[in-house]
C-alpha cells in the first residue's frame, strides 16, 4: 500500500540526514549526560556557545517578514528549524509541563495531569488500540504520550524523533520507569521514514505534525508505514476556516504562533483535510476541540488566571507556567 504522488503538494528539498552530525551537535550543547537533569536545572549546564549557534539557527528565519521569499527559506528549513526549536525549548517545556508537551480539554475538577493523560487516553481509545498492536508515535517528544498510551492500552510504541536531546531523554525516561521494553524512541525524519511499507498496526501523533512543511508529505509517509486498514489518530494544530491567508492581520496572527512554536508554516484546516484525502486517508472522525465553549478553556495553563486552578497540585503548574514562575 503506497500513497498517491499529488502534483499539488508543496516543492519541499528534503532535508540531508546529517545523524552524526546532530547527535555531535547535542552532546556539545547539552552534555554527555544531559539526561540526568531536567527543567531549569539542565538549561543552566548548556554550554554557551553551542547554545548561540542554536539561536542563530533559529532565529535567522525570524524577521518579522511573512512574504513568500522569507516563508519558502522557512519551508525547506523544516529540519534544522525544528531541531534547534527544540534545542532551546524542551527544558522550559519540562519545567512548565512535564513530559507531554500538548494542551488538553479540562472539565471542573480535574487537575492538569489528570486532564493530560486523559487526552491521552481519549486519542488511544478512538483509535481502537489494543495490547500487542505495533504502534509508531509521530514527533513524539521526550515520550510522554508514548509512555502513557503503553501503559493504558498494552501497545508497543516506536516514536520518531528528529532531536537528539530528547530521544535521549525519552529513553533514559522508559528505562526508570521500567517501559523500555514496550516504548522505544528512534532518531528520524518524518517527511522520509526509514521504515518499512506496511510495518505499524496504527500510527499516532500529538500536536507534532504542524512542524511538517508539507502536510502531504509527512502524511503520505505515514500512510506507507501503515498497513492495510491500520488507522491514524491526530491531533493537529491547523488554522479555522476563517483564517484568510491574504489578509495581513490573519498572517501576522499566523506568524506569531510559528515563531513562538518553531513552525514553517501554519496551515488552515481544509488544507489538512485535503492532504489526508489526496494520500488516500479515509477521514472517519473529525472535531475541533478548540472551539466547543468550555467552561475551562484549553489554553488556560497560559493565561495565569487563578480561577482555573483544579487542586493543589495545580497551584505549582499555575507558578511555572506563569509569568513570576518564569522570570
Amino acid at each position: 500500500m503506497s500513497a498517491p504522488t499529488s502534483t499539488s503538494a508543496p516543492k519541499i528539498q528534503l532535508a540531508p540526514k546529517n545523524f552524526d552530525q546532530d547527535k555531535q551537535f547535542a552532546e556539545a550543547l547539552h552534555g554527555k549526560d544531559a539526561k540526568d537533569s531536567k527543567g531549569l536545572k539542565a538549561w543552566v549546564h548548556k554550554d554557551a556557545k553551542a547554545q548561540e549557534v542554536a539561536m542563530e539557527g533559529y532565529f535567522k528565519h525570524w524577521n518579522g517578514k511573512t512574504d513568500e521569499e522569507n516563508e519558502e527559506s522557512r519551508l525547506q528549513d523544516y529540519s534544522a528549524l525544528t531541531k534547534h526549536y527544540y534545542n532551546l525549548s524542551t527544558d522550559f517545556y519540562e519545567y512548565g509541563w512535564g513530559s507531554s508537551f500538548h494542551f488538553s480539554k479540562y472539565y471542573r475538577g480535574e487537575a492538569f495531569r489528570q486532564a493530560t493523560a486523559r487526552h491521552e487516553h481519549y486519542l488511544a481509545h478512538m483509535m481502537g488500540l489494543k495490547p500487542g498492536m505495533k504502534v509508531l508515535d509521530v514527533g513524539c517528544g521526550v515520550g510522554g504520550p508514548a509512555r502513557e498510551i503503553a501503559r493504558f492500552s498494552g501497545i508497543n510504541v516506536t516514536g520518531l524523533n528528529n532531536n537528539d536531546y530528547q530521544i535521549e531523554k525519552g529513553n533514559h525516561y522508559n528505562k526508570q520507569y521500567g517501559l523500555d521494553k514496550q516504548v522505544n524512541l528512534v532518531k528520524g525524519d518524518f517527511m522520509q521514514m526509514d521504515f518499512e511499507p506496511e510495518s505499524f498496526d496504527a500510527v499516532y501523533a500529538i500536536e507534532a505534525t504542524v512542524h511538517a512543511p508539507s502536510l502531504e508529505g509527512v502524511y503520505g509517509e505515514i500512510y506507507k508505514v501503515l498497513k492495510p486498514g491500520g488507522t491514524f489518530g491526530v491531533y493537529e494544530w491547523v488554522m479555522t476556516d476563517k483564517y484568510d491567508e491574504t489578509n495581513p492581520e490573519h498572517r501576522k496572527i499566523a506568524y506569531g504562533i510559528e515563531i513562538g512554536d518553531g513552525i514553517p508554516k501554519m496551515f488552515s484546516a481544509d488544507v489538512a483535510i485535503k492532504a489526508l484525502k489526496t494520500v488516500g486517508f479515509e477521514i472517519e472522525y473529525s472535531r475541533d476541540l478548540a472551539d466547543e465553549d468550555d467552561e475551562i478553556p484549553w489554553y488556560y495553563p497560559l493565561t495565569g488566571d487563578w480561577k482555573y486552578v483544579q487542586s493543589v497540585g495545580d497551584l505549582w503548574t499555575f507558578f511555572r507556567t506563569s509569568n513570576l514562575g518564569f522570570h
